[in-house]
């Protein structure tokens, strides 16, 4: 029988980092800067970028490579994150300029927040198909943009968007990471009935879909950190969110660190976990581990260090 975990430092109701060994944690946490991009193995990429320029460019870049390959025969597209956003703009930037036709292009949006059992509208403030529409889709002309069909966003009724992954390309899963090491809302689950001990296996993790969520407690005081000025109050505890299975279905996955969504220790640990193959639901994204295609790209001033001090 396996040993018993750790209890969690955050809460100890939920599976999340702190229950790993200490060897794992200590180890990334010893990773400096320059050794990320040695990290990298077949399968897995590292990339840093010097300056907000390049790395926001880089990333609304991501948005042109997976549109430009769409075609009527082939339509394809990205799934991309509400955090981080100054990509979005850009991307909107870029597609007026040069002109490019959206009508093949599809976007799946990775989440959105539920309330009194139903997907917020776009008139909530944190609603993340408003951010969307407002910093991105709004911007483009609209004899360029996609047409509304191949907008699709997770609804508590989850089958339009569900089988929305098998009428076009996912060239690329762009994400962030969150501070419980989550991409979308992938968070580590409760710890209770079977999973009391041991945390479920990456395997049992990995079959589940689209879903409305319960959000761990470090996801909800993160986005009001980031989006609420510290009002966790107003953050709901309940989201949809895309599932490890439409995940496996990206040709790519591409997560962008800024060092604003989780913490020094963070963005090195799921990378080592990745590249280690060291896949735990206690860190969701370290079961990236078995995707075919993942990149990583980090923006050099946020890396930070894991120095203790005052």
């Amino acid at each position: 029988m396996a040993k018993q975990r750790n209890y969690s430092k955050i809460a100890p109701g939920w599976w999340d980092y702190t229950t790993l060994d200490p060897d794992i944690l200590n180890a990334a946490a010893d990773l400096t800067a320059d050794d990320l991009p040695g990290l990298a193995r077949p399968g897995f990429s590292v990339a840093i970028y010097d300056t907000p320029q390049e790395f926001y460019a880089a990333e609304a870049l991501e948005y042109i490579e997976a549109w430009l390959q769409a075609t009527p025969e082939r339509p394809a597209g990205i799934c991309g994150p509400i955090g981080p956003v100054e990509q979005l703009p850009l991307v909107a930037q870029i597609v007026n300029a040069i002109g490019l036709d959206l009508r093949h292009a599809h976007f799946w949006g990775m989440d959105e927040w539920v309330v009194d059992g139903a997907a917020v509208p776009t008139t909530f403030p944190l609603s993340f198909e408003k951010a969307d529409w407002d910093l991105c889709f709004g911007r483009i002309k609209p004899e360029l943009r996609m047409p509304t069909e191949n907008l699709h966003f997770p609804g508590i009724d989850v089958t339009p968007y569900v089988e929305s992954w098998d009428k076009a390309r996912c060239v690329i899963m762009q994400g962030g990471q969150g501070e419980v090491k989550h991409w979308a809302f992938n968070d580590p689950p409760r710890r209770e009935g079977r999973f009391i001990d041991q945390p479920p296996p990456p395997e049992e993790y990995r079959k589940l879909g689209t879903r409305r969520v319960d959000l761990h407690p470090l996801t909800m005081t993160q986005n009001a950190r980031t989006s609420g000025g510290g009002r966790v109050q107003e953050v709901p505890h309940q989201a949809m969110t895309v599932g490890p299975v439409e995940t496996w279905k990206a040709e790519c996955v591409s997560i962008w660190h800024r060092g604003f969504d989780d913490n020094p220790l963070g963005i090195r640990l799921s990378a080592y976990m990745i590249s280690k193959r060291i896949p735990d639901t206690s860190v969701p994204m370290s079961l990236l581990a078995d995707h075919p295609n993942v990149r990583f790209n980090y923006l050099r001033p946020g890396i930070g260090t894991c120095e203790l001090k005052i």
